[in-house]
């Protein structure tokens, strides 16, 4: 489904906002970056804002300090395009998600909480920082990641060939924890692969997308 689409599919439901619970008639407007889903700032809508933000298709704010609306990036020219929009289930906070064309703060960061707006994979990021920790500590470290970057990319690859033929003879068999806990062997020694040539997991993902 397009943008175009998916904004006109949610017109109807974001002309149910209630404006009138807070004296201002503003409501908040969390801006979530659509492919990432990481939140990139909150600002404030009103009738106003909210039916040029769909006219437009650029997200546009009430601004409470120049006290008109603001089209974010109007002065920068780091928009935010719209994508789509979602009511909370009080009536009274817009959930907008967007592309962002360049940084979000004014500060200069990708949000506005000084954060990278970088795709995130729960645990398996938190696991590809400790692969990064391991290898950029390597000679320093005795952990068996570190080991493992110490032997070589050879030695890397090596054991995600082995744990690639224990997935595949365990699939054929009828034990599932003895598969699952395969899988996780081949999957923790790819993402050490992936870092031994450069990569991360992000990268592969960017080339699935490009294929899809």
């Amino acid at each position: 489904m397009s943008a175009e689409r998916q904004v006109r599919r949610n017109d109807r439901k974001a002309m149910n906002i209630d404006f009138n619970k807070n004296t201002d008639g503003l409501v908040p407007a969390i801006v979530q970056d659509a492919e990432t889903k990481n939140v990139l700032m909150l600002g404030y809508m009103d009738q106003a804002a909210l039916d040029r933000t769909m006219e437009t298709k650029k997200v546009t704010f009430f601004s409470r300090t120049k006290q008109r609306l603001w089209t974010k990036g109007e002065e920068s020219g780091n928009f935010l395009d719209l994508v789509a929009m979602k009511l909370d289930c009080d009536n009274d906070t817009l959930l907008v998600m967007a592309k962002p064309s360049g940084p979000t703060c004014h500060k200069g960061t990708d949000t506005c909480w000084a954060e990278d707006n970088k795709q995130h994979f729960g645990f398996l990021s938190q696991l590809e920082t400790i692969i990064t920790d391991r290898k950029e500590n390597s000679e320093n470290q005795q952990s068996y990641i570190a080991s493992l970057f110490r032997k070589g990319i050879n030695k890397v690859a090596q054991k995600v060939g082995e744990e690639a033929v224990e997935v595949v003879i365990e699939a054929k068999d009828d034990n599932e924890e003895l598969f699952l806990n395969e899988s996780a062997d081949l999957l923790f020694h790819y993402l050490i692969l992936l870092q031994a040539k450069g990569h991360t997991l992000n990268d592969v993902v960017e080339v699935l997308k490009v294929r899809h």
